[in-house]
C-alpha cells in the first residue's frame, strides 16, 4: 500500500499549499471517509476543469493545479491524489477510455482516481467536475463516476494504478493552454493498455 502513498514529482503532497489545505480540510472531519469524501467534493467543486472554463495555463503537478485553480480531468485526480495521500489516505489513478463526441472514433482517455477505504476497500471517485449532464458523487459503496462506457471502443480500465500514466503526464506537459491539449488529448489502446501494466 506504501506506493499509493508516495509523493512524487507530480503528486507532491509534500509542497506547503497542498499540505496546509489538506490539513485545513482534514480538521472539520473525524473518519478517514469523512475527509476523502471533503477533499473529493472541494476539487470536483473548487477546481474548474480547463476545457469547461476554457482556462489556462494546462497544469499537471498538484500544486500547480491548485496554484492555478484549473485543471483537466488528470490534473485534477493528480491534486486528489495529493490531498488524500497528504493525510494518509492511499490514492491510485483510474481511465476509462471514451469517444470524445460519443458516437465512435476518436477516443481519448479519462482519467479520475480510486482511494482505499478501510470499510470498503478500493472506492472510484470522479473529479473531473460537475455540469450538465454529470453528477459524479461520493457515496460510497455505491460508485457514481462521471461517465460510463457505453460505445464499442470504449473501455473502462479495471487497474489502479499507483502513479499517473506516462503518456498522461507528457501530454498534460507537452500543452501550453487549454485548446491545445483539446486537439491532442491522450489515447491508448485497450490491448496497448493491457501491455503497460
Amino acid at each position: 500500500m506504501e506506493e499509493y502513498l508516495q509523493a512524487t514529482e507530480v503528486i507532491d503532497w509534500q509542497h506547503p499549499t497542498v499540505l496546509e489545505l489538506a490539513k485545513k480540510i482534514a480538521f472539520k472531519h473525524q473518519t478517514l471517509e469523512a475527509i476523502a469524501k471533503a477533499c473529493f467534493e472541494w476539487v470536483r467543486d473548487e477546481i474548474y476543469h480547463s476545457c469547461d472554463y476554457q482556462m489556462n495555463p494546462v497544469t499537471c503537478r498538484a500544486s500547480d493545479v491548485l496554484k492555478y485553480k484549473t485543471g483537466y480531468c488528470f490534473a485534477k485526480s493528480h491534486l486528489l491524489a495529493a490531498l488524500l495521500r497528504a493525510n494518509n489516505i492511499p490514492t491510485g489513478f483510474c481511465y476509462q477510455r471514451l469517444s470524445i463526441y460519443d458516437n465512435g472514433e476518436p477516443y481519448c482517455l479519462h482519467g479520475f482516481n480510486a482511494v482505499y477505504l478501510p470499510e470498503i476497500g478500493w472506492y472510484r471517485v470522479d473529479a473531473r467536475g460537475n455540469r450538465s449532464g454529470i453528477d459524479a458523487q461520493f457515496i460510497p459503496p455505491k460508485e457514481q463516476l462521471a461517465y460510463k462506457t457505453q460505445l464499442p471502443g470504449e473501455a473502462e480500465f479495471k487497474n489502479i494504478l499507483s502513479e499517473p500514466l506516462p503518456l498522461v503526464v507528457a501530454a498534460l506537459k507537452g500543452s501550453a493552454i487549454w485548446d491545445d491539449l483539446l486537439l491532442n488529448l491522450p489515447d491508448i489502446s485497450v490491448e496497448l493498455f493491457k501491455t503497460m501494466v
